[in-house]
């Protein structure tokens, strides 16, 4: 059975990192959870030093304190995924954005990781007492509320948003304490503990 860990950047993940970018360009994909990692494929050592930044950041309109992290597959250490967690709300990630930002290579979609991915990243809002987590998604994006739902994230509004995507968009809230009781049985045992 595969397990799956989450993992802080670092420089000696360098080139997995900037790969994992850019199949998204190769594959024509929607950049997700990246912590801007892709404004950065030219300055990773400058894209480390954000993230830094961002760990400590005093909440603000413009920004928010947030910790990025890789999520990767133990028994070949593949970045598989990334998850991009916000540890305070603005006004304008409480309308659209919410807590948690995340993407999974497009090659290796399709098999669950995400559950998996949204499970540890809910397990590091527990670990800073976020309680309810609030995320969204595209309508059409069809993957990503699902993995929502499978955690057991509620359906709040449903909208056309005229102001960021401009598309039909899905507003989700989850109990991140019921949701990591209720779904332990289920993804604890793709958890390696590190």
């Amino acid at each position: 059975m595969e397990k799956f860990f989450l993992e802080e950047p670092s420089i000696a993940r360098k080139e997995d990192a900037i790969d994992y970018a850019l199949e998204f360009y190769k594959y024509a994909s929607n950049i997700n959870g990246f912590g801007g990692l892709h404004r950065y494929l030219n300055d990773y050592e400058g894209w480390l030093q954000k993230l830094q930044e961002d760990y400590t950041r005093i909440p603000n309109e413009e920004k928010v304190p947030a910790r990025t992290y890789f999520l990767v597959r133990d028994n070949d250490k593949r970045i598989v995924g990334m998850v991009n967690i916000r540890l305070a709300l603005n006004e304008r990630l409480s309308k659209f954005g919410g807590h948690i930002g995340y993407s999974i290579r497009p090659t290796e979609r399709g098999k669950g990781y995400n559950k998996i991915n949204l499970y540890l990243a809910l397990k590091v809002c527990r670990q800073y007492k976020i309680n309810k987590v609030f995320m969204d998604a595209d309508l059409n994006n069809e993957a990503s509320w699902k993995t929502m739902e499978a955690l057991g994230g509620k359906r709040i509004r449903e909208y056309y948003d005229e102001e960021f995507s401009h598309t039909t968009v899905v507003d989700y809230n989850i109990d991140v304490l019921k949701s990591l009781e209720k779904y332990k049985d289920v993804y604890e045992k793709f958890v390696l503990i590190v």
